[in-house]
């Protein structure tokens, strides 16, 4: 199986992946009970090549609820009738899942509502008052 290549010095070496193939569920026909399909690929993420400290943490985090007990990455592609497009699927899933880890996350800046907001939202609050107390008040029955 051949390495895959994520970016310029990023590489999931080919002795980190270990790919298994079963027969697919779903529409196939006859096709469907003969012929293995579906691939799973899992992928050991403690031997990438390449990877910042801080993106293999962020990938570590994004994939804790996708990974056996051995802590490998499962990848399962069961989208074609074709052996080879879910593989080729499945290592696209790697690869991009690699390059979302590479982008660092935006910083959060707090902001605080402007002086007009809260002016809205108090009126808002006082008018919503008003109503509530308007249809609790009866008028006298005469």
């Amino acid at each position: 199986m051949e390495p895959i290549r994520v970016a310029a010095g990023i590489v999931v070496p080919a002795a980190a992946l270990s790919l298994r193939v079963a027969r697919s569920s779903g529409p196939g026909g006859q096709n469907v009970n003969k012929v293995a399909s579906k691939v799973d690929l899992r992928v050991n993420l403690g031997r990438i090549e390449g990877l910042p400290a801080q993106a293999r943490v962020r990938l570590d985090h994004a994939t804790r609820r996708r990974r056996d007990a051995d802590g490998l990455l499962i990848v399962v592609s069961q989208r074609t009738r074709d052996q080879f497009r879910n593989l080729e699927d499945a290592r696209g899933r790697v690869r991009s899942l690699i390059e979302a880890s590479l982008v660092p996350p935006r910083q959060r800046r707090p902001t605080r509502p402007t002086a007009s907001a809260k002016r809205a939202r108090l009126e808002g609050k006082k008018r919503d008052a008003a109503r509530k107390k308007a249809r609790r008040s009866r008028p006298d029955d005469e």
